[in-house]
């Protein structure tokens, strides 16, 4: 069965081809295959019985994909993988066995056996959205009840620049300019650190600030921000006592803040606060009013072109393309569409 090929482990095979990478893929895209192969390392590992990659063969693919399609290493949930994750995850196995064809781990067409899930477009845009109606009450709470903290920080970096959550991370002290009367955020790429932008250099922009959002973020700075440096001696805007602020904690500033109960607002789903799961801190995302950050994002694409603003500028403020933003951010209905080209017939 391996014929010439050079024995291997999967996860030496794994190591290689993120090494190979630094040589001209993207930091973010090295970080998406190094999170999707560690599924494949662990199923050779305790489902395949692969100690080799040479053993690898179109059955054992076949399986794999079963294996993640049910939940296999889906951090322990029990549930289904969504299509496009799937078809995600497929397509970087894809791409290493390419690379392990290179090195003479497996077969050079070995790729072509890794069975693809077909997607609709339905498929590939997600459903889940927060209506950017409900966006401002929150800002309003959080500026009356918990003004300058770390989750009103988080809040307004996200509404008024549209970043992405990564993005948000990745600001340093250095990178602001709160002062006089045209400030700002710069959003720089720094590779080989914690913190890359999506598109790397291409996802560098300066985004101008209100001047009421720099006046709060320099009494969040002067106040209960956590003075201290990350790993790489930067100085994070926003911090926690260990050092940057982690990923999770910016999904719980959005889980936490879109559960009406935690506003003191009445639960729009009959659930009693004494006894739901929601309430617990670890279970936040379980509220069905619950959203993540991506989903306040798509939110402030929809508003933006609600209100006319082109997708030219939209596209450059937010670092998406045009296409992108119109496929998977824009949540507008289709009463909503018609809103809008009405305002630009009634102007002619």
């Amino acid at each position: 069965m391996s014929g010439d090929l050079e024995p291997i482990s999967p996860s030496k095979a794994v190591e290689l081809h993120l090494d190979a990478m630094k040589d001209g893929a993207a930091a973010w895209t090295r970080t998406s295959h190094k999170s999707d192969l560690r599924a494949f390392v662990e199923w050779c590992r305790q489902e395949g019985g692969i100690d080799n990659m040479n053993e690898l063969n179109g059955r054992h693919l076949y399986e794999f994909r079963v294996w993640r399609r049910e939940g296999g290493y889906s951090n322990g949930k029990d549930s289904e993988l969504a299509k496009k994750t799937l078809h995600s995850n497929l397509t970087t196995i894809r791409a290493f066995l390419r690379f392990c064809g290179d090195i003479e781990a497996v077969h050079e067409d070995l790729y072509l056996k890794v069975p693809l899930p077909d997607l609709s477009l339905g498929d590939e845009v997600s459903d889940s959205k927060i209506v950017p109606e409900r966006v401002p009450p929150i800002l309003e709470y959080l500026s009356r009840y918990e003004y300058a903290s770390r989750d009103h920080v988080v809040w307004t970096l996200m509404w008024e620049t549209g970043a992405r959550l990564g993005g948000i991370r990745a600001i340093d002290l250095q990178d602001c300019e709160l002062e006089g009367r045209k400030p700002g955020i710069d959003f720089v790429h720094r590779p080989d650190t914690e913190t890359p932008l999506k598109n790397d250099e291409g996802g560098e922009r300066y985004n101008r600030l209100a001047e009421q959002t720099a006046t709060m973020l320099q009494d969040y700075i002067d106040g209960p921000r956590a003075d201290v440096t990350d790993e790489h001696g930067r100085d994070p805007l926003i911090t926690t006592k260990r050092g940057r602020v982690s990923r999770s904690c910016v999904c719980d500033a959005v889980y936490r803040w879109t559960r009406p109960c935690h506003r003191g607002e009445e639960c729009p789903h009959d659930r009693d606060p004494n006894t739901c799961q929601a309430i617990d801190h670890t279970h936040m995302s379980k509220c069905p009013s619950s959203r993540s950050p991506h989903d306040v994002r798509k939110a402030r694409v929809t508003k933006y072109r609600n209100d006319g603003v082109p997708r030219g500028v939209v596209s450059d403020r937010l670092n998406a393309s045009e296409e992108i933003l119109d496929k998977h951010y824009d949540r507008a209905s289709r009463r909503e569409r018609a809103a809008r080209r009405w305002k630009i017939i009634k102007g002619k």
